[in-house]
């Protein structure tokens, strides 16, 4: 599904000329400041399709004449273009407010076509910087990027009430920097659940890639839990993960059940892959041991495990459990791991391997500022 930045474009693109609005000379089209360049880079970055949606006010009549008003439209989309700036769609409302004009903003009736499944329009989004651009997103059920000096919320007959303005702007600014910053922060923060559930297990898993590393583990196993908390924070990926399982037979289905739903929803949530690193590899020391973790978020499941443990079991985990577990995260997060771990003391193998997992998945997912897919195929 198609994410949409509906873009107004006098007082947004360019600035507004007072007392008429009307933008008819090349002497008064003036770019809003940096909002090439931020376009520029919310283009190359981030996945929306620009439309263009302007009120001209009686264009086409003798107040505001056609020949006056597209060589000065046609300029400004010239040196949009020239910067890889590219509108999908362009819709200009005509009508004068006293006509009430459903194609006027905030009308959608030139807007109907993208109340299709295509489109995904509550993570889409109205820059503008007028009311009429709010109540806009309010009425495609968009949100709305409210840019301009002084946000005042009592526009003449446009006002309602604050607590459903709050609803609808999730920002205000009077600079595209921030509208920039803001949309590629969001891009990351994308919540993912995901539960599974046999006959002997049931597990529940939320994750944000792009977090703080915080979590919540419940698995029943305290020395499982504190390895995937230490994931979590290492890799600083939100992590809850909740399991209930046939403990009383023996941790076998806990561990290998949370693994393969762990590595689905990890699947699940980079399956797009474009502009990550995917490559990741990390090195940890902890005190007589040094664990390797190399990975490849390609797309291809395999596991290469070079470490022996003397212990038969770290707390209640059997330290034979440890590659089956990266054996069945490999398989159902579609990735190859390569780990090995020299060392005397079994705690600090197993943990400093999960600190390196983490570190190295944290780049591999590391976004580089492209859209491009990390494949010299063209496919992952």
């Amino acid at each position: 599904m198609k994410k949409i930045l509906f873009i107004d474009r006098d007082g947004t693109i360019i600035q507004e000329f007072p007392p008429t609005y009307q933008i008819d000379t090349l002497e008064k089209v003036n770019f809003y400041p940096k909002v090439i360049f931020f376009l520029t880079k919310i283009v190359d970055e981030l996945d929306y399709d620009l439309v263009m949606v302007t009120n001209q006010d009686g264009l086409g009549t003798e107040k505001f004449p056609e020949k006056n008003f597209w060589p000065i439209h046609n300029h400004i989309l010239k040196i949009l273009k020239t910067e890889g700036i590219n509108f999908s769609s362009i819709h200009i409302d005509k009508s004068i407010p006293e006509e009430n004009s459903s194609t006027r903003k905030p009308g959608i009736g030139m807007l109907t076509s993208y109340f299709h499944s295509d489109y995904d329009l509550s993570n889409s989004f109205v820059i503008g910087d007028r009311i009429t651009d709010v109540l806009l997103a309010k009425n495609l059920g968009c949100k709305s990027i409210w840019i301009r000096k002084n946000h005042n919320l009592s526009e003449k007959k446009f006002s309602i009430e604050k607590k459903n303005f709050k609803k609808v702007i999730v920002l205000k600014t009077d600079n595209w920097k921030n509208v920039y910053e803001y949309l590629k922060y969001i891009s990351h923060k994308k919540l993912v659940k995901h539960r599974r559930t046999t006959l002997e297990t049931d597990v529940r898993i939320t994750i944000q890639l792009y977090g703080e590393g915080k979590s919540d583990i419940k698995t029943g196993l305290d020395f499982f839990d504190h390895l995937l908390e230490q994931l979590s924070f290492h890799s600083m990926i939100d992590m809850n993960i909740h399991t209930k399982g046939d403990l009383n037979i023996d941790e076998h289905h806990t561990i290998e059940d949370t693994a393969i739903t762990l590595g689905e929803i990890f699947h699940k949530s980079i399956i797009d892959k474009k502009g990550i690193e995917r490559y990741g590899f990390f090195s940890v020391p902890m005190d007589d041991c040094l664990s390797t973790v190399v990975l490849d978020l390609g797309g291809r499941s395999e596991l290469s495990w070079k470490t022996k443990f003397l212990s038969e079991k770290i707390g209640k985990v059997p330290t034979e459990m440890f590659i089956h577990f990266f054996k069945s995260f490999s398989s159902s997060a579609k990735c190859n791991i390569h780990i090995h771990s020299t060392g005397k003391n079994d705690h600090h193998k197993i943990e400093s391997i999960f600190k390196a997992f983490a570190r190295a998945i944290k780049m591999a997912i590391k976004k580089n500022n492209t859209k491009k897919l990390p494949s010299s195929k063209g496919l992952l």
